[in-house]
């Protein structure tokens, strides 16, 4: 039976990533080494990190006088590293659910912090406008998408001061405008890697202009003056992020990948709509997410979301269980997933409630 992988993160990734890592595994660019135990000063690693941020760089169309970092730590040790390189004294946040709640805690222990707004009144089912960023914040924090809720700011906003972005789980979803943004970073293992390492693309011109001492391994300009090699970087997931840049270029870059994932997306929102049995989360059609597509039962069949959870697992749809702050499914629809396993859940859902 056909596995579909649509688990939130770590989560699926393109076959030929994981051929190629698998051939790296037992014999690195022809080294009779694994990539597991390759030195990273090794000029073959050394080729692997210089070729993935040179691609990266070219999928988003990066401008000059930006840098791209490969990093261990995670998305998470980025919400202390933002505010402790970028934060003189104020910083302004938009708060769209746990993952940007957890950035603004961790901004807390920097400076004086704004949430110009915030969509938990409604469990972060929608996201927040007309609200005013402070001009004399040194930077402006938002979280482009929300896993846990399904929601997604798909346009590059405008921000008076310098705009920060965590692109966790929808970076290479779609085309970015990088030059209206100071930094953005994200964890690897939703549309990239296999999670340990963490991306930054970040503009030089931002940095310097706080007064505190920044710990070495913290301070962004160290990772730049060493291309990210200041420590040993996570070789494999770096090696893999480049077989996912390469794949997605074969795929015809960013652009491609947009438009089958409005497909996917469109193809499963409109079954729930349709669907006696489904509602979705997120009823503002700009706000829902093409990445986590999260649904739960109508509330008149509502003891019958057990049922389909099994349901659907027996028919190889894997990782479909929503996150516990919101219930029902949730359906990832990452880069890599196939339109044939989208087709295949929706036809789960039509089974399932043709039988109930």
């Amino acid at each position: 039976m056909t596995k579909h992988n649509f688990y939130a993160g770590p989560s699926i990734l393109p076959q030929y990533t994981v051929d190629k890592v698998a051939e790296a595994v037992k014999d690195f660019a022809g080294t009779s080494l694994s990539i597991m135990e390759i030195s990273h000063r090794s000029k073959e690693f050394v080729a692997v990190m210089e070729e993935a941020q040179s691609l990266l760089k070219e999928l988003l169309s990066v401008p000059d006088g930006y840098h791209v970092l490969f990093l261990g730590g995670g998305g998470s040790t980025q919400f202390a590293m933002v505010p402790m390189n970028l934060m003189r004294q104020k910083s302004a946040y938009l708060n769209t659910g746990s993952w940007a709640s957890k950035a603004i805690k961790e901004g807390k222990f920097f400076g004086e912090l704004v949430e110009v707004a915030s969509s938990k009144d409604a469990n972060f089912t929608y996201i927040p406008r007309d609200y005013e960023i402070p001009a004399d914040a040194d930077y402006f924090h938002i979280t482009t998408n929300n896993t846990i809720y399904g929601t997604e700011i798909k346009e590059d906003l405008d921000s008076p001061v310098t705009l920060v972005a965590d692109m966790s789980s929808d970076i290479f979803s779609r085309p970015v405008d990088v030059s209206k943004y100071g930094l953005i970073y994200g964890g690897a293992q939703k549309n990239l890697a296999p999670a340990g390492v963490t991306f930054v693309i970040i503009k030089e011109s931002i940095l310097g202009k706080v007064d505190r001492d920044i710990p070495t391994m913290l301070n962004y300009k160290t990772h730049i003056e060493k291309g990210s090699m200041f420590n040993t970087p996570p070789v494999l997931p770096v090696f893999a992020a480049l077989q996912t840049l390469k794949w997605i270029k074969q795929q015809g870059g960013v652009e491609a990948m947009l438009k089958i994932n409005q497909e996917k997306s469109g193809m499963l929102y409109s079954e729930i709509e349709r669907n006696k049995l489904f509602i979705p989360t997120v009823n503002d059609e700009m706000d829902r997410s093409i990445m986590n597509v999260c649904f739960v039962m109508n509330e008149e069949y509502k003891d019958l979301e057990a049922d389909f959870l099994s349901y659907a697992t027996s028919r190889g749809m894997l990782g479909i269980k929503g996150h516990r702050s919101v219930g029902g499914f949730r359906a990832s629809l990452y880069n890599a997933l196939p339109l044939e396993s989208v087709k295949a859940l929706i036809q789960a859902m039509k089974e399932f409630e043709k039988n109930n």
